[in-house]
């Protein structure tokens, strides 16, 4: 029923920031970030756990994104303004991206993402300080899929916001073209075979519409390269095999166990995840709560388009988790 709306170690670095306010930023004072561990599929992962000043012990909110991104792409304006609002976020770098372990870096594995969620989750669990009966899974893109089937399968998760979720990666390829599909597939195959040699085939992440690339909507490069952190290493490309994985990628398929509230964010501007599919996911959950948003896809990490998306985010996790 849609109610519409308009296990791993854990290791802790010493980097608790508290260096006040920055312009339009939430006050360093009313939070903490450190920098944590856990391990997953024998790769080491790390994350940024906020942690509000109070309550002492807050529910938690597991966040991580999609489509070969880092965790500081954009994420972070999330993550702190849940910590300013009393809600502690633990935001993670899935294998082979940002901090975590894994080779070829930038490979988008949706079957090693879903694990690394589940490992993720365990170590919040077992932190002290931390409200585990009360967590929440944000995910977004790829992670927006993954922590609806992790909620399908774990009754222990409190609430789940789904932001933009793609939910079949063959249709998700597939708006470009059955050309672009079969292509997708040949060049996963190619890289493959040629990583056994001399090192993978890549693809772009994001580019322009006349591109081959993971993302190549009109305006995806630019929306896409606005969240990647000026002093940010990361390199525009992954390993082909990441169009090869997401075409056997499907998510949603047992929403009917999903028994805790989701909100499902979607954006009428949105040409990377057409809002439609994320209103047709709402009707197949017994408790959602659908928003549509007048923004593109990108838009939802700064300006107004971000203000939307948390207004909207901490108010369901108020009346859902707190209430």
């Amino acid at each position: 029923m849609t109610r519409p709306t308009a296990r791993g170690e854990w290791a802790e670095a010493a980097e608790t920031e508290r260096d006040g306010r920055e312009a339009g930023r939430p006050s360093r004072e009313s939070f903490s970030k450190v920098t944590m561990g856990f391990d997953s599929g024998g790769e080491r992962c790390s994350g940024w756990l906020y942690r509000p000043d109070r309550p002492a012990e807050p529910p938690v909110v597991v966040m991580a994104g999609g489509l070969a991104g880092e965790r500081s792409f954009g994420l972070p304006n999330y993550a702190e303004r849940l910590a300013e609002a009393g809600y502690a976020v633990f935001l993670f770098d899935y294998r082979h991206h940002g901090d975590s372990g894994g080779d070829p870096r930038n490979l988008v594995d949706p079957s090693r993402q879903r694990a690394d969620w589940e490992a993720a989750i365990e170590g919040v669990r077992s932190r002290d300080g931390l409200d585990g009966s009360r967590l929440v899974l944000w995910g977004v893109d790829v992670g927006g899929g993954h922590v609806l089937d992790v909620a399908a399968d774990d009754p222990r998760v409190r609430a789940v916001v789904s932001q933009t979720p793609v939910l079949s990666g063959r249709s998700f390829l597939g708006t470009r073209g059955y050309g672009f599909l079969a292509k997708s597939v040949l060049a996963g195959v190619r890289d493959r075979l040629q990583s056994l040699v001399v090192g993978p085939h890549t693809v772009p992440v994001a580019g322009d519409p006349e591109e081959f690339a993971l993302v190549s909507t009109p305006g995806a490069r630019r929306g896409y390269l606005d969240t990647v952190p000026a002093d940010s290493a990361w390199v525009n490309e992954t390993p082909a095999r990441s169009l090869l994985n997401l075409t056997r990628f499907t998510a949603g398929t047992d929403l009917d166990s999903v028994t805790c509230p989701v909100l499902l964010l979607g954006g009428t501007r949105d040409d990377v995840v057409p809002v439609d599919s994320v209103a047709a996911a709402a009707d197949e959950l017994a408790d959602a709560t659908f928003v549509s948003l007048p923004v593109g896809h990108f838009d939802a990490y700064e300006g107004s388009g971000l203000e939307h998306v948390v207004g909207h985010g901490v108010a369901f996790l108020d009346a859902e988790v707190d209430g």
